[in-house]
């Protein structure tokens, strides 16, 4: 269990809303005195992946009954604290060609931030949101959730998990291809089953029996199953082969999912309950599986317990940020240099930069971590490097915004600023990324020498369109490299509007 008794005594509100390809989520959390106890919970069947056309364009029927689910989660919500609240996009929302233009909507419905989260990462919260949600014994657990347009499968002991993998399949999407208008064939059903043994093959070796002690689901389609094999007494507990075989016989023996008439099925999950099923039942045989219990936790409950983690000085992302510098072979010197540096700039231009300045230092921090990263490539343009890497790996911790706007700080680093991705960055970081560029900057020009006893005392001053650095008095004359750097540096600054003087 994640321990949090690190937090303070007295009792918030948290909030983690799961926007997946099938359901929507909301979970509300009272936590006091290092407890967490669940206050609140709303779900909606919203079947964003239904919504999803060749072309890969959320239609604007499938929009607005997600933008209603949306207003009334955001009026439970209301008056929380940005800060407490975190809401995260899945599979359908990554794939979505018209993702930016439905999340400018939906922020506006909720009256909060959305993030997008890689597969890897979706796989990696939900992993925490079991871990945290059970008790037992189990050495090595293998955990797998059905989405509506992903399926998740973890391999970890107690609360870290090892492997992770998404594959682009769903209840939603399986349901749609191979079941369409919720006809059930048997012919269908087999290329439902090839079509899930193909993806999960590759990853067998992996994630097979031979991995793992327990096996655990965590979604709303295996649950779903979990209770019909109870009720119609096909198993005890836990999910089993056996009962799986009972209730493919018993589908297969129908010409539709509306003759289904299964025990404990919930109206609502009819349509997509096929394609949960296949997912499961192909899982079971590809990897091995003789029993699952199923979990209560999830996605949802994995954002709280990784929020509560940042409180207590355990945030993920900068054990990520830790690993990635070890892996391209930073100079750890240097980048703590450039840290001390950024502190001393933050601290002088801290009323400037406002209610966000904690924020925009610990992605300088970071920033200034893996801004060498790139040389490990190539030295030539190593910032564009670097910022690739950034951008397009499978960081745990970090949303697609995350690794945009650190990405963007590292491109930025040297060289000509890339205004015009900077204005395409998601509020407020379409204007404050800006005043991080210039602090990183500086805090690298600065620390050229690489010398801990490099810089001199100076002062900053920083107002929307100036910046004044004023060092010791002959200084500059005896760093001839440092003056030129600035001066260049002036000339870059120019076209982003804001202008340097150094005296």
């Amino acid at each position: 269990m994640t321990d949090i008794t690190a937090l303070d005594s007295t009792s918030e509100l948290v909030a983690a809303v799961d926007l997946g390809s099938n359901s929507f989520h909301m979970i509300i959390c009272q936590v006091t005195d290092g407890q967490i106890k669940v206050i609140d919970r709303l779900k909606e069947m919203v079947r964003l992946a239904s919504g999803l056309n060749e072309k890969n364009i959320i239609n604007e029927d499938t929009q607005q009954r997600a933008l209603a689910c949306l207003k009334r989660f955001g009026q439970r919500i209301e008056n929380f604290s940005a800060t407490r609240v975190r809401i995260v996009g899945t599979n359908t929302l990554r794939m979505a060609k018209n993702s930016a233009e439905f999340l400018a909507k939906a922020e506006a419905a909720l009256g909060y931030s959305i993030h997008i989260i890689s597969g890897i990462e979706e796989a990696r919260l939900i992993y925490q949101g079991v871990a945290n949600s059970l008790q037992t014994n189990a050495n090595r657990r293998l955990v797998m959730d059905i989405g509506g347009g992903s399926t998740e499968y973890i391999i970890g002991t107690h609360i870290q998990s090892s492997k992770k993998e998404s594959l682009n399949m769903g209840c939603v999407t399986i349901s749609q291809r191979f079941f369409k208008a919720g006809i059930i064939e048997t012919q269908q059903f087999k290329k439902a089953v090839i079509f899930v043994k193909r993806h999960l093959n590759a990853h067998k070796k992996q994630f097979n029996y031979v991995h793992w002690d327990e096996a655990i689901g965590a979604s709303g389609s295996i649950r779903a199953v979990c209770k019909i094999l109870i009720a119609h007494q096909w198993c005890q507990n836990d999910i089993t082969l056996e009962g799986l075989e009972k209730f493919k016989q018993h589908a297969l023996n129908c010409k539709h999912v509306s003759q289904l008439n299964f025990l404990g099925l919930d109206e609502e999950r009819l349509p997509v309950i096929m394609g949960g099923f296949v997912i499961l039942y192909t899982t079971f045989k590809v990897l091995g599986i003789q029993s699952m219990s199923v979990s209560d936790g999830a996605l949802r409950e994995g954002l709280i317990y990784d929020y509560l983690g940042r409180l207590a000085n355990r945030d993920v992302r900068s054990e990520t940020v830790k690993s990635l510098a070890l892996h391209y072979h930073t100079d750890n010197g240097q980048a703590n240099l450039i840290k001390q540096t950024i502190a001393r700039l933050v601290k002088q231009v801290e009323p400037f930069l406002g209610e966000h300045v904690t924020v925009m230092a610990q992605y300088l921090m970071w920033a200034a971590e893996l801004h060498e990263i790139g040389r490990n490539i190539a030295h030539s343009q190593y910032h564009k490097h670097g910022a690739y890497v950034i951008k397009h790996g499978d960081l745990s911790g970090f949303s697609q915004k995350n690794q945009t706007l650190l990405s963007l700080l590292v491109l930025n680093h040297r060289r000509k600023i890339s205004l015009k991705k900077l204005k395409a960055l998601s509020k407020p970081w379409d204007t404050q990324a800006l005043y991080m560029i210039v602090i990183l900057r500086l805090a690298v020009i600065l620390q050229r020498n690489r010398s801990s006893t490099a810089v001199p005392d100076f002062e900053m001053t920083l107002n929307k369109t100036t910046l004044c650095l004023i060092f010791p008095e002959q200084w500059l004359d005896n760093a001839p490299l440092t003056h030129a750097d600035l001066q260049q540096e002036a000339d870059y600054l120019k076209p982003a509007g804001i202008t340097l003087s150094v005296s």
